[in-house]
């Protein structure tokens, strides 16, 4: 009897043992949240202001860093560009380009993005994502760049375009 109890004591030890490793585990979690929006610009026709109207050979880089990939296209009508969560301004260059790739070094404008940022939990596979508030532009646009037209100020998803520039 007392062996029966000794395995029953022992088998039930392993169990809970067993059972305490399974439960303490935990889980990998895997990100479908929305994180850090980005800052959407559509371009348009300055002389037709309800019109889309693409930009030839855009090029497009913050100071002091190279030229994003992902824009430098030959023609694009709406781009998204991430802004620096840990300043309260980005500075941006937007460079267009004669379509047989001559090089015009005055077709290049300077837009400074400014804005708070507020960093909200999303989850905890997520962690935080940052929104932009307040968001204003002011631009250096004596080239190709004629009027910019900022849409929603508050930065919090990427569905609508923030930000209308017109050529």
């Amino acid at each position: 009897m007392t062996l029966l109890i000794t395995i029953m004591k022992k088998n039930l030890s392993i169990f809970i043992l067993g059972l305490l490793l399974l439960t303490s585990c935990e889980r990998d979690d895997i990100c479908i949240e929305p994180t850090t929006p980005k800052l959407i610009i559509r371009f348009y026709d300055a002389n037709n202001p309800t019109n889309l109207k693409d930009v030839k050979l855009l090029s497009v880089w913050a100071t002091g860093k190279d030229t994003l990939v992902n824009y430098n296209s030959l023609t694009t009508d709406s781009i998204a560009i991430p802004l620096a969560v840990n300043a309260t301004f980005t500075e941006y260059h937007f460079k267009s380009n004669t379509i047989d790739g001559s090089i015009v070094n005055n077709m290049i404008d300077a837009l400074t993005i400014n804005y708070t940022t507020e960093d909200i939990f999303v989850s905890r596979s997520c962690g935080y994502k940052t929104i932009f508030n307040n968001t204003t532009v002011t631009a250096n646009t004596n080239n190709w760049i004629q009027s910019i037209n900022v849409l929603n100020p508050n930065i919090n998803n990427e569905i609508l375009a923030h930000v209308k520039i017109y050529h």
